[in-house]
C-alpha cells in the first residue's frame, strides 16, 4: 500500500528483487520507497513484504531532543500498516525483528533496501494439477498370490 499523502504521486507495486530507495516525493509531505533510477514513481508494498537494508536503518526521531540520527542495527525489515481505522494518518511502517516500528515516513531518504519476499494471499496460492489416471497400458498386471488348499 502507499500512504495517504502518495495518492497523488505516480505508483507501481512492489516485484520480488526491486532495489527501493527512501524517498522525499515532490508536491507530498511524506517518504516511502521508489525503485532505484526512478525518483518520481513511489513503489507500494503490501503488509508482510520483507525487505532487507544494505546498512542499519537511520530515521527521525519523534521528539529532536538530540540532532544524532537514531539507527537500528538489524537490516531486514517487514511492512506494516498502522492505525488502520483512522483516516488522514501516516499508517506506512517497517517492524523490524526486535519488534521495534518505525514510520516509512521517518525514514532518512537515500537509504537502499531490496524487496526478499511479497506476503503470501490466496491468488499466490496454486493447486497442483490432478492427475490422471493411468491408461491400462500403464497398469502393472496384477500378481498372483498362491493361495493355500484348505483342508477340513
Amino acid at each position: 500500500m502507499c500512504d495517504y499523502s502518495l495518492h497523488l504521486v505516480a505508483s507501481r507495486p512492489a516485484k520480488v528483487g526491486d532495489r527501493l530507495v527512501t524517498t522525499e516525493f515532490a508536491g507530498s509531505l511524506t517518504r516511502g520507497f521508489s525503485a532505484v533510477g526512478e525518483p518520481k514513481v513511489a513503489v507500494c508494498l503490501l503488509p508482510g513484504t520483507e525487505l532487507a537494508f544494505e546498512k542499519p536503518v537511520e530515521y527521525e526521531p519523534e521528539f529532536y531532543l538530540f540532532w544524532k540520527r537514531p539507527k537500528i542495527a538489524q537490516t531486514v525489515a517487514q511492512f506494516r500498516q498502522l492505525r488502520r481505522r483512522q483516516i488522514a494518518v501516516h499508517r506506512d511502517a517497517l517492524q523490524f525483528p526486535s519488534g521495534q516500528t518505525v514510520l516509512l515516513t521517518r525514514l532518512y531518504p537515500g537509504q537502499r533496501a531490496t524487496v526478499l519476499q511479497l506476503p503470501a494471499n490466496e491468488t499466490a496460492v496454486r493447486v497442483p494439477p490432478v492427475e490422471a489416471a493411468p491408461t491400462p497400458a500403464e497398469t502393472p498386471a496384477p500378481t498372483e498370490v498362491p493361495t493355500r488348499e484348505r483342508i477340513d
